[in-house]
């Protein structure tokens, strides 16, 4: 199983406890904002934010907070300005990292970005250094225990996808970026549940870790997850699965 793979499958897990905390609804308050602030208001005419509004309904961000957000994109109502902005950097044992942030302070978050970085054994890069290591896809998962894996790849190629691979308990669909709404679309008609399907970053290669690295790479990556600036953190590290599990325990 994929260092991705594990990790989103933690990330999932994780989102149900974070959406208790609020931390989740921050996050998702500022990707509606930027969606409908870059595409417009209209879901139905901009993929962006109708997938940002699907992730929100998904974790039961009340309907409010979703129109409130689209407004401030849109100008109707007052909000803050946020600035996208990629960092990359080099984790524990050279493993590649892209962190996808929004803020309305750039100055202020990428101090406190370096900071974690060097706290855990990485340090921050210069743009373009990692970027390279990266390609952007549509990423579904399912849980292979619910599905029949011919009947998925059925489904999944028939709809655009480009490749269906078995990791373990999980079944991953990856398609380009054009495709990802199709596909996950055509799969939850059938009846199939995702257990997550997003656009992502995927490593194109892996760095396998193990004890201190290993440590301290899930740490950075927690840390990262958790800052309030941060959407998305990529990373190309490989844990093997009982490591991983002892350590997220």
């Amino acid at each position: 199983m994929s260092g991705h793979s594990k990790w989103a499958g933690i990330k999932h897990k994780k989102a149900k406890v974070d959406a208790q905390r609020g931390r989740v609804f921050t996050k998702l308050i500022r990707e509606i904002t930027v969606a409908a602030r870059v595409g417009g208001g209209d879901p139905g005419g901009n993929p962006r934010l109708r997938t940002a509004i699907q992730a929100a309904k998904a974790v039961n961000m009340p309907a409010d907070n979703i129109e409130r957000a689209v407004k401030k994109g849109t100008g109707e109502l007052e909000g803050v300005t946020y600035e996208e902005i990629t960092y990359e950097g080099y984790g524990p044992g050279g493993v590649a990292v892209l962190v996808a942030v929004l803020t309305d302070n750039k100055n202020r978050t990428v101090g406190e970005i370096r900071k974690t970085f060097s706290r855990h054994g990485g340090n921050l890069g210069e743009s373009g250094c990692v970027a390279f290591l990266f390609e952007k896809k549509g990423y579904i998962q399912v849980d292979a225990a619910k599905v029949d894996e011919d009947k998925l790849m059925t489904i999944a190629l028939d709809a655009g996808a480009e490749d269906l691979v078995r990791e373990e308990s999980i079944f991953a669909v990856t398609s380009a970026p054009k495709d990802f709404e199709k596909v996950r679309d055509r799969i939850a008609k059938s009846g199939i549940q995702p257990l997550s399907a997003e656009i992502t970053m995927l490593p194109k290669s892996s760095v396998k870790l193990e004890g201190k690295h290993a440590e301290q790479m899930l740490r950075l990556m927690e840390e990262l997850e958790e800052h309030d600036d941060v959407q998305h953190v990529y990373a190309n590290f490989d844990i093997p699965e009982e490591i991983m599990a002892a350590l997220t325990a």
